[in-house]
């Protein structure tokens, strides 16, 4: 293909989630793995930085387990990812080895995007691993994870990572070619929507109770999957394919599915990436003039804008900050709780510490 030869090199993040890996039993399919793997292989063949988000651990593991199906309590799904997943790790790097492609596997929680110094060092470790030809397997770590599968079968954690490693792509690949603007299961009529340039809170609404029997996340988790890596300026791809170029053809715009883009498609530095994902440790509320220097303005937040607070923090935490008793976006604080009691209402020429509360370089907007 014309495209295959002229198409610039990219990151591309791909999810295959448990329905596009199994078949109806739930056991891993031959013939649909071996299919993503020529696909994957046809990616890093034309030069593409490739991360693979693959689920399949518990779908691998739990007839192991003695279970005739998907378990369905947080226990029997964590002892199934525990045996699945050495399964699923082995047979993608037998597989891959054919194409002379040596894999890593990482497995993450959500701890791990919260945190700010293992977000730095996810970062830093796909960095050293792109770096060095390698292909990232990722997958959550289920038999360690407090709630189980919160990244909703991975779809919010591919959306995590194309936005960590500031990919160009992220592919999900899943067994519904894209969205409709109806319920295709229960709609004749329903007609699919090629392309989407905002994700809406009545898109999320009609997408909601379409999960398969084998996954966990129905399209309400791919959008709001999407809608997180729009943000991060990374562009989306859902829907299906088959063959060793069904990938390259996704990448020219030929792909069975609905493409996602935001106009405004900016990426979101590291470190706002990090603020919008992390828990908060307290309130700030500022007055109409802070509120518009924070949203319309780009400026810093002074003490002088700010008139209460709720909670204990320290210099270094993350705080919410609220117009009234509606947040208006958060970021990391150069006060403590205790500093900000004594600072707040005063202008610049009547403190002891720093002229600003939140640098408008670690201030996110939400």
């Amino acid at each position: 293909m014309e495209a295959e030869k002229t198409m610039e090199r990219k990151r591309i993040v791909v999810k295959i989630g448990s329905s596009s890996l199994t078949n109806a039993k739930g056991e891993i399919d031959q013939e649909k793995f071996l299919d993503h793997i020529a696909a994957l292989a046809k990616l890093k063949q034309q030069g593409h930085e490739v991360l693979l988000v693959s689920s399949g651990a518990v779908a691998a593991g739990f007839r192991r387990l003695g279970y005739s199906s998907r378990p369905v309590t947080t226990k029997g799904k964590q002892a199934a990812a525990a045996i699945g997943q050495s399964l699923l790790i082995g047979r993608y790097f037998d597989a891959f080895s054919e194409h002379g492609i040596t894999p890593a596997q990482i497995l993450l929680t959500r701890f791990d995007f919260s945190e700010k110094k293992r977000y730095k060092n996810a970062y830093a470790t796909f960095s050293e691993l792109l770096d060095r030809s390698i292909l990232p397997i990722i997958n959550e770590n289920d038999t360690v994870s407090i709630t189980e599968l919160t990244f909703g079968d991975n779809d919010m954690l591919s959306a995590l990572v194309s936005g960590l490693v500031h990919a160009d792509q992220l592919i999900i690949l899943t067994d519904v070619n894209g969205l409709y603007d109806a319920n295709p299961m229960k709609n004749p009529d329903a007609k699919r929507i090629d392309r989407i340039t905002e994700i809406t809170d009545e898109m999320l609404g009609f997408t909601s109770g379409t999960g398969s029997k084998v996954g966990t996340g129905g399209m309400e988790s791919k959008l709001t999957a999407a809608k997180y890596a729009m943000n991060a300026g990374v562009k989306v791809f859902i829907g299906n394919g088959k063959g060793a170029n069904k990938l390259i053809d996704i990448l020219a715009d030929c792909g069975d599915g609905t493409y996602f883009e935001s106009t405004s498609c900016a990426i979101l530095p590291m470190n706002k990436q990090w603020l919008t994902l992390t828990e908060v440790s307290g309130k700030i509320f500022v007055d109409e003039g802070a509120v518009e220097a924070l949203t319309t303005g780009g400026k810093s937040l002074l003490p002088a804008g700010i008139y209460a607070f709720e909670g204990h923090f320290d210099k270094g935490d993350v705080v919410e900050v609220y117009d009234r008793h509606r947040p208006i976006g958060r970021g990391e604080v150069l006060y403590s709780s205790e500093a900000l009691e004594k600072a707040m209402g005063k202008h610049s020429t009547e403190l002891d510490g720093p002229e600003v509360v939140i640098h408008r370089n670690h201030w996110v907007q939400i």
